[in-house]
């Protein structure tokens, strides 16, 4: 059987993540997922919010097509610095160092990975960054087989405001047996 292919950058930024104990990094499984949403908007501009040492801006690099870009922005300055020297030889890709705000003025964003900075603290401005149709990811859930969703016993309110925000068309898939994810297409 043929190994899946881990591309070159992604294997660099886990590198970092390593040396800088970062342990936050986005898994593989999901990194695919990530690669594929870019893929899916080749002249789209694609956003990060958590950068961290990379992972995931090297998974949406890998499916980044020629006419695309890519903005990411990460608030601790030296994984940003390490980070951006992964794509310094790209002039599609801008590491921005700072609040996940500062994404607000390259919107609106055909794919927004929400992994830092956003989604918990003001999802309606999130979904408003968002370019009609385009796509918003979110990671590290915890798959819940309840409705409404729940984590730790609870309703994971969270979870339920994107699920169920009439701005989107969403959904959870899972990315592991133990992790999933949110995607959702922002209505025209």
């Amino acid at each position: 059987m043929a190994e899946r292919v881990v591309p070159e950058r992604v294997v660099a930024a886990e590198r970092i993540a390593a040396e800088s104990g970062f342990r936050k990094s986005c898994t593989r499984d999901m990194g695919r997922l990530l690669s594929t949403a870019a893929a899916a908007k080749p002249q789209g501009v694609v956003a990060e919010s958590g950068t961290g040492a990379g992972v995931g801006t090297a998974w949406l690099h890998s499916g980044l097509g020629t006419g695309a870009r890519l903005i990411t922005v990460e608030r601790d300055e030296g994984l940003a610095r390490r980070a951006a020297g992964l794509f310094a030889d790209d002039a599609r890709v801008h590491v921005l160092t700072g609040d996940w705000r500062l994404l607000e003025r390259h919107a609106p964003f055909d794919v927004f990975f929400c992994d830092g900075g956003g989604k918990r603290d003001d999802g309606q401005r999130v979904i408003e960054l968002l370019a009609p149709g385009g796509l918003l990811v979110m990671d590290d859930f915890t798959p819940s087989p309840h409705w409404p969703p729940r984590f730790e016993g609870e309703v994971d309110e969270l979870r339920l405001f994107y699920l169920t925000h009439p701005a989107l068309e969403a959904t959870e898939v899972l990315t592991t047996p133990t992790s999933s994810a949110v995607l959702a297409s922002r209505r025209p």
